[in-house]
């Protein structure tokens, strides 16, 4: 039986919009030139601009897959790769897993109560990335530092250490500074998404018999999936483009101790004249950034069963 048409002011029929052909496309097209020249053809570019050596200026010589043989034998390469998993890791099982537990708290509060504490989490993320970054290079300074003023006092003067310039505890203070300036991004996320999981599941399984750990177990982190796998993945990508923070506060020393890819890529293609080494890097940077965000997808596909 054929579906009736809608019918609007005074009984005259209203055709859908979204039926028509013509404004499907005249909506779907702006979005699809803009992937086209923001994101497409910038990447064919790259992906060209990687076989070649040049500066950014003057002549352009083809060298093949030169520069990504270089990029293996590359030790800060690696390191930056290797600085990129460790801000991952720390984002996605401790950063992500205290703000869970926190979320669950402030869900468990007065409407009144929870917004201000909500607000006062969130703070820091509302600051500016300089400021961040400046506030706590002051904090770590070995000199006049508010941090090694605190140890000094308590210690007296056994433990100070030049905390960004120390090769074994400048990448996890830089780490610091990035989880303290995202955490009120993670609380948003995990509250928005506690806030959402349907009560009477809760009750029920309450009613039921259920331990608050059976609870969270079975009920609310199966619901809790969608916004769970978005935090990861955008976990992922700032993890990947870490950029700011690093520039400002280290550049990558140590010794490269502190190297991110987005911060490595800059360096060579812009400050060292090595632009196709560093479309090179470029390249290899969204192939991660693809690979990665495929196996969370289909990771959490499988960790659907399990629940």
């Amino acid at each position: 039986m054929p579906r009736p048409e809608g019918r609007g002011f005074r009984g005259i029929a209203v055709k859908s919009y979204f039926s028509d052909k013509k404004t499907i496309a005249a909506l779907v097209l702006p979005g699809l030139v803009i992937m086209l020249f923001a994101i497409a053809i910038p990447l064919v570019i790259s992906i060209g601009l990687s076989f070649v050596k040049w500066t950014g200026f003057g002549p352009m010589k083809f060298i093949g897959f030169e520069n990504y043989s270089r990029l293996m034998k590359d030790g800060l390469f690696w390191r930056s790769l290797y600085n990129v998993f460790l801000l991952i890791l720390v984002t996605v099982f401790i950063q992500n897993v205290y703000a869970f537990f926190i979320a669950s708290l402030l869900s468990k509060l007065s409407a009144k109560n929870s917004q201000m504490l909500r607000t006062l989490f969130f703070i820091p993320a509302t600051m500016s990335l300089v400021v961040v970054t400046k506030l706590w290079v002051s904090v770590f300074h070995p000199s006049y530092g508010m941090l090694n003023k605190i140890i000094g006092m308590l210690s007296s003067g056994r433990f100070e250490l030049p905390w960004l310039a120390n090769t074994k505890t400048a990448i996890w203070a830089v780490i610091w500074i990035m989880i303290w300036q995202g955490f009120g991004w993670a609380i948003l996320f995990l509250y928005g998404g506690l806030m959402t999981v349907p009560k009477e599941l809760e009750e029920a399984a309450l009613v039921d018999g259920a331990s608050k750990l059976q609870l969270q177990w079975h009920v609310v982190l199966p619901n809790m999936m969608p916004v769970i796998q978005s935090v990861i993945i955008i976990d992922v990508i700032s993890s990947l483009k870490q950029m700011e923070m690093i520039y400002l506060s280290t550049e990558g020393g140590p010794g490269g101790t502190t190297q991110f890819l987005a911060v490595y890529l800059y360096l060579r293609a812009f400050k060292y004249g090595e632009y196709g080494y560093g479309n090179a890097i470029s390249v290899l940077f969204v192939l991660i950034a693809i690979l990665m965000t495929v196996l969370i997808q289909r990771g959490f596909k499988k960790s659907l069963e399990v629940f």
